[in-house]
C-alpha cells in the first residue's frame, strides 16, 4: 500500500502552499498529510517540479489545482507503495484453512470465485493470493476465477502487471513455490517473471477507493492492508459499508495490521481472526 517516503532532499514550500497540497491529496485520494510531513512533501514535489521543470512550488500548484492528470500525477508522487509477497503471514493461513475450502465449495457449485487485492500496489498481494489459490484448487485455472488488483497509482500497476520480481523480493516464498511459479528473466541473474498461467488469474484496474467503484459482481473475500491506516477518519468509515455491500455472503475482510472496525457489529461485520472481518 501507500505511505510518504523519507527524504533528505530540501526545497521550501510555505505553510500555505503546503496546506493546498494537502488538501487536494485529502479531497482526491482521502489521504490524511499531517504538518509533521512537510519535509517529505517538499522532497517530494522538489521532485516533480525538477521533472516538469517548473520554477515554483506557486507554478506547480497553480497546474495541479486546473489540470485533473497532474492532480492524479500528485498524488502518486506523494505516496510510495509498500508490499513484499505473503505480508502478514496470519493472513495467508487463514486464506489456506478457512476462506479457499469455502471457494472450492463455491467453485463445485458453480458458482464464480472473485478476490479484490485493494491497494494492491507492485502485485506482491494479488500474486500471492494467486500462488495460494492455484495449490489449493488446480482446477482454477480453468474455473470462473478472478483477482481484480487495484491501486491508484498507474506507475505502480504497470510494475505488477509485469510481474518481474528480484530474488530478494522472492524471498518470503518457499524454493519450491519459487521454482514452481517463476522463471529466471531473460539477460538477468538476479530477476524471475511470474508464470503466465498466474498472471492469468489477476486483473489490474487503477481504481481510487474514494471514487465510484464500477465492479457489478461481489466479491467473496477483499484484502485492503495497510492503507486506510492512511485516511482521516471520515474517509475510513465511509469505506467499512462499501466494503461490505460488496462481499458475498459470507465474504471476508482483510485489514493491516494496525488497521481496525470500530463497532463492527453496527456495521455488518463480525471479527473472523487477527484483523480479519466477516459479513454478517
Amino acid at each position: 500500500m501507500t505511505t510518504l517516503p523519507s527524504s533528505n532532499a530540501t526545497m521550501e514550500i510555505s505553510d500555505a502552499e503546503f496546506d493546498a497540497f494537502a488538501e487536494i491529496a485529502k479531497q482526491s485520494a482521502g489521504l490524511s498529510i499531517p504538518k509533521s510531513k512537510k519535509t517529505l512533501v517538499q522532497s517530494r514535489v522538489a521532485r516533480r517540479l525538477r521533472s516538469l521543470k517548473m520554477a515554483s512550488p506557486r507554478e506547480y500548484l497553480a497546474l495541479v489545482t486546473q489540470d485533473n492528470v497532474e492532480k492524479r500525477e500528485l498524488v502518486s508522487v506523494l505516496t510510495t507503495n509498500v508490499s513484499s509477497f505473503l505480508r502478514e503471514a496470519h493472513h495467508f493461513e487463514f486464506l489456506r484453512k478457512t476462506v479457499l475450502p469455502h471457494l472450492q465449495t463455491r467453485l463445485d457449485q458453480g458458482h464464480p470465485v472473485r478476490i479484490w487485492s485493494a491497494g494492491c500496489s507492485s502485485g506482491q498481494e494479488p500474486y500471492s493470493i494467486a500462488i495460494e489459490l492455484a495449490k489449493a484448487m488446480p482446477n482454477c485455472f480453468d474455473q470462473d476465477v478472478l483477482i481484480l488488483a487495484s491501486d491508484i497509482d498507474p506507475a505502480i500497476l504497470n510494475q505488477g502487471q509485469k510481474g518481474q520480481y528480484s530474488a530478494e523480493e522472492l524471498a518470503p516464498l518457499d524454493a519450491e513455490d519459487t521454482s514452481t511459479f517463476f522463471d529466471p528473466a531473460p539477460g538477468s541473474d538476479d530477476q524471475f517473471l511470474i508464470h503466465d498461467s498466474i498472471k492469468n488469474l489477476v486483473r489490474f484496474r487503477e481504481l481510487n477507493l474514494h471514487g465510484p467503484w464500477p465492479m457489478k459482481n461481489g466479491f467473496d473475500a477483499i484484502f485492503c492492508r495497510n492503507v486506510v491506516i492512511y485516511f482521516d477518519d471520515e474517509h475510513q468509515r465511509g469505506l467499512w459499508p462499501r466494503f461490505r455491500n460488496q462481499l458475498t455472503d459470507p465474504g471476508w475482510l482483510f485489514l493491516g495490521h494496525s488497521e481496525r472496525i470500530h463497532d463492527a457489529e453496527h456495521i455488518g461485520f463480525k471479527p473472523a481472526g487477527i484483523t480479519v472481518y466477516q459479513r454478517s
